[in-house]
């Protein structure tokens, strides 16, 4: 069995827990998100989705399990910050995280490049490394596929201009990816509740990503005060 197809067994059917938070948000600390993750292993969790190097080592301190990376990058006059440029792949292949992931929508990086142009680069760079695309819609998606991603992932439906406005989750479209390509179908976006995450695998999601609901306090807060003030 390869390292590729036992990491994809590992996570059939199961859940990861995304730990992050931003420099403006309360828990924003690589200790804090350590013990997130710790805390989300005990809890069950197969997997972690991460972003900045500094975190990712130190949830390597606090569990062993697969770690999704991810570098968040603002630039100026640009909508794309989910790992934009060939830096922070670089940065993220180099600290050894199981998959690396990208967004892959049709919008323009920072350096004007199209995920086409920049993908074909970085594919043919790391030829052995699992990459993720952060998709927003089918054919973004269909697109990815043909470029050769490893998996998919809903992570930017609902975020896009295209797709703004979009309940979440998007289950029609995990469906259709799931249904469409042979590739693993990462559910990720909007899944706040168990049943949310039944569903995502009964609409054959590979595995799944839930972040807000359960790392993030501040909005878990609101949205209780939300359906009280309602």
């Amino acid at each position: 069995m390869t390292k590729k197809t036992e990491l994809w067994q590992t996570l059939k059917n199961e859940l990861i827990v995304s730990c992050q938070a931003l420099p403006e948000e309360p828990l924003h600390s690589s200790l804090i998100m350590g013990k997130m993750a710790y805390a989300a292993k005990l809890g069950g969790a197969k997997g972690i989705r991460s972003n900045s190097v500094d975190d990712i080592r130190e949830i390597k301190k606090t569990t062993n399990l697969p770690i999704i990376g991810i570098i968040k990058k603002v630039t100026p006059g640009c909508s794309v910050f989910i790992t934009p440029t060939e830096e922070e792949v670089a940065a993220l292949y180099n600290e050894g995280v199981d998959i690396i992931a990208m967004d892959a929508t049709n919008r323009k990086r920072p350096n004007n490049q199209t995920i086409v142009e920049f993908f074909k680069t970085i594919r043919a760079r790391y030829p052995d490394q699992l990459f993720m695309a952060d998709c927003a819609t089918f054919e973004e998606a269909k697109q990815a596929v043909k470029l050769g991603f490893d998996c998919i992932g809903t992570t930017l439906c609902g975020y896009t201009e295209e797709t703004k406005g979009t309940k979440l989750p998007n289950f029609n479209l995990i469906q259709q990816l799931a249904n469409s390509f042979d590739c693993p179908i990462i559910a990720e976006g909007g899944i706040w509740t168990p049943e949310d995450l039944k569903h995502v695998f009964e609409c054959g999601a590979h595995t799944a990503v839930v972040g807000t609901a359960i790392t993030r306090p501040m909005d878990i807060t609101k949205r209780f005060v939300k359906a009280v003030k309602g």
